[in-house]
């Protein structure tokens, strides 16, 4: 089993969880990449020694380079250089976690070379699910999930023998911090109350999708590529104690979860090893003192990202890469501080409104629904 890794997007949440993992389970880091963050990119470097490191942002590279003169390590620069880092050839395997739009033609490089894909970015699949699954399949390459709801369902869904027999997917969803608030309460919630997530530790991002509830709604998105199920069959319950990280209900109304402790670790450990298991880092789950398990339905009129979300879904074509898009742009105004909370969803919807969706689309019309989303948010 042993592996020969690329990390893109090595200094986010994910990517420095995912050296955690590959150095406890004696694997290689082959090739590291990143947008910008020098200072911890050359901490890796020196730690994990990889034969390539790429930063996206040109002038961080070249300061990279002059770091990192002392040693062998080859440093590339721009989206050309983290396109290299997705197709190194010594790498048999990928953990795709660069965050947002920015993921896809790197991870499309990746499936390209017929690579093992271990899919932290779910913006891949809800702006262009059906062409990544399609060159999944032409290139021979394999996608597992990293997300922890994702990796449950996938988990799951090993006691499936046929997919007939599954009668929905259930994402469970903290509800993030502002759970049980009303919409009037949402107007006063400032960035520094966004960002504490009462159960996991992410991302910036993530972290406002997470207290919007748009996160649950990319990820019902990319459920229905990774397991080619309709949005009508996946469902989305507030779970406050992220102990149980997702559900498959089958025909016959038996349900099997999948339970452990809220540590991203465990996920992407699952993602690189399987079909094997094996001792790792992730914190083991006592369930004598885990507390009661609560389940409650998501308030889709306070935060109304979740049923954009899922109507986008519903849509199709470029519809999740427009969704994403201006869902991108609001956030980064929100953390910027140039808008309210609750400004986010308004400009997703007016974005959806605005631009019209088109089916079966091409590259070039992904792109072009995703630029022109940033564009109508401002």
């Amino acid at each position: 089993m042993s592996r020969k890794i690329t990390v893109l997007g090595s200094t986010g949440s994910v990517g420095r969880q995912s050296l955690e993992v590959i150095a406890a389970c004696g694997m290689e880091a082959a090739a590291l990449a990143a947008n910008s963050n020098v200072r911890l990119m050359e901490e890796q470097v020196r730690k994990h020694r990889p034969a390539l490191a790429a930063l996206a942002d040109e002038k961080a590279a070249a300061d990279l380079r002059v770091r990192l003169a002392d040693t062998s390590v080859r440093v590339a620069g721009g989206l050309e250089g983290v396109l290299e880092a997705a197709t190194f050839g010594r790498a048999d395997t990928v953990i795709a976690a660069l965050v947002g739009m920015a993921g896809l033609r790197p991870t499309l490089a990746s499936i390209r070379e017929g690579k093992r894909v271990c899919l932290a970015n779910k913006e891949t699949l809800v702006c262009a699910g059906p062409l990544v699954l399609e060159e999944a399949i032409d290139y021979g390459a394999k996608i597992y999930p990293v997300d922890s709801e994702h990796s449950a369902l996938f988990q799951c869904l090993e006691a499936n023998r046929d997919r007939g027999e599954v009668k929905r997917l259930i994402l469970t969803c903290s509800g993030g911090p502002f759970y049980g608030k009303k919409r009037e309460e949402l107007a006063r919630i400032t960035v520094a109350d966004a960002l504490k997530h009462p159960n996991w530790s992410m991302g910036a991002k993530i972290t406002v999708d997470s207290a919007t509830l748009m996160n649950k709604g990319l990820e019902v998105m990319e459920a229905m590529h990774l397991y080619r199920m309709p949005a009508e069959k996946i469902s989305v319950v507030v779970h406050r104690e992220s102990i149980i990280h997702s559900l498959v209900e089958y025909c016959d109304n038996a349900m099997i979860a999948q339970l452990g402790a809220p540590d991203m670790r465990l996920p992407i450990q699952y993602a690189l090893t399987y079909p094997e298991r094996v001792p790792g880092p992730s914190i083991p789950l006592d369930l004598w003192n885990c507390g009661p398990l609560t389940f409650g339905t998501p308030d889709m009129t306070a935060f109304p990202c979740l049923a954009l979300a899922l109507e986008a879904a519903k849509t199709g074509g470029t519809a999740g890469a427009i969704l994403n898009g201006a869902n991108e742009g609001a956030v980064a105004q929100f953390l910027a501080g140039k808008i309210g909370f609750l400004d986010i969803p308004a400009k997703v919807e007016k974005a959806l409104s605005q631009i019209k969706a088109v089916q079966n689309p091409s590259m070039q019309d992904i792109l072009d629904a995703d630029q022109a989303a940033r564009e109508a948010v401002g």
